[in-house]
């Protein structure tokens, strides 16, 4: 059975928590404190990894963008998260990804929460490059290039701040505006931001390099004469079929590190790559099953797709924070009548009252 609820729940009623609210929970716990506290909870489950059930995710493909729903369980609790994305939506105002998210519990099959994702997708994306950095970027590394400095940038810098220490940033983006409009919501968290005119600029001294592009196309962003030994690549962009970030020469000098290989293969920078191509499995670094970064001079790339359990771990950390808050709201969302097996009962008593 699913943990104790962090909140008085009467079984048909389930927490929903808004936009509005997560903003203000992520701001009420701090948005730093946040991303280290889901990092850790996002490493622990990457520890019991094979306690899930794992599948790729479930995709609808269209000329425009993707739909897709990305269901795991460990056995307790089952959690799926619809998602979207649309490159394209942001030439009509909307928003390139978009998402919300059920937790539910195994054994009666009630939903125990419904939250926003939009906004805690990016924050768990974020956490998850993070976890993985600190387990494969190189000791004491302090500047990160973040090429493509859109919705997802600046939760990549507080977060790889917040657990790795980064505090100089290199921007660039073929939008000099996304640049700015990055150095403007970081102002004041400690960072020293430099706008660059190229990729090329970005990547000079950093030893970390985030990619994190949105247009849906076989795209080179970073080239192999850019990147130096040792050098961290945390490539978050490519993440569906048609979609990759990174010349392939890369993928050859580097030590791969994924998610999930089933489901990299079909959408991460290694579909460029033979079926049979070597990769690592996070979990298994993480788990001490397999060796990260192995010298100084070492290569290392996490081909990030972001993965179902990464999700998991977002909504039970969530969960686990609403207790003795007011953000959240009790949504009447499943059906309880006195007697379980007289639903057309209940249908009938509501007509009479």
């Amino acid at each position: 059975m699913l943990a104790t609820p962090p909140v008085a729940q009467k079984l048909n009623v389930v927490p929903f928590v808004s936009v509005d609210h997560m903003m203000k929970l992520v701001l009420s716990v701090g948005i730093e404190r946040f991303l280290t506290e889901l990092s850790g909870v996002v490493e622990d489950d990457f520890r019991r990894w094979e306690h899930f059930d794992k599948t790729p995710r479930v995709a609808a493909h269209s000329p425009d963008g993707v739909i897709e729903l990305m269901p795991t369980s460990d056995g307790a609790a089952y959690s799926f998260k619809y998602v979207n994305g649309h490159p394209k939506n942001t030439r009509s105002g909307l928003q390139t990804v978009t998402a919300f998210g059920v937790l539910a519990d195994v054994e009666s099959g009630y939903p125990v929460l419904l939250t926003e994702m939009t906004i805690l997708t990016a924050l768990r994306t974020a956490a998850t490059s993070a976890v993985a950095a600190k387990h494969l970027a190189a000791r004491g590394a302090r500047t990160m290039a973040i090429i493509g400095n859109g919705a997802q940038a600046e939760f990549q810098a507080l977060a790889f701040k917040a657990l790795l220490g980064i505090d100089r940033l290199r921007l660039y983006d073929i939008d000099p505006t996304a640049s700015e409009k990055c150095r403007r919501n970081l102002a004041g968290f400690g960072f020293e931001i430099t706008l660059c005119g190229s990729t090329e600029e970005a990547v000079q001294g950093a030893e970390i390099i985030t990619t994190v592009t949105a247009d849906k196309q076989y795209a080179t962003i970073l080239t192999d004469n850019l990147v130096g030994a040792g050098v961290h690549i945390n490539a978050v962009g490519g993440d569906c079929p048609g979609k990759t970030e990174l010349h392939a020469d890369i993928l050859h000098r580097a030590a791969i590190f994924v998610e999930y290989p089933p489901q990299t293969r079909i959408e991460g920078e290694i579909q460029q790559l033979a079926p049979d191509h070597p990769v690592t499995e996070l979990w298994q670094v993480i788990a001490g099953q397999a060796e990260g970064r192995r010298d100084p001079s070492q290569i290392t790339l996490f081909d990030s797709v972001g993965f179902a359990t990464e999700d998991f771990s977002a909504l039970r950390y969530v969960r686990s924070k609403l207790a003795g808050t007011a953000f959240f709201e009790e949504l009447d969302l499943v059906a309880d009548p006195d007697e379980p097996r007289d639903l057309f009962g209940m249908l009938l008593r509501a007509q009479h009252a």
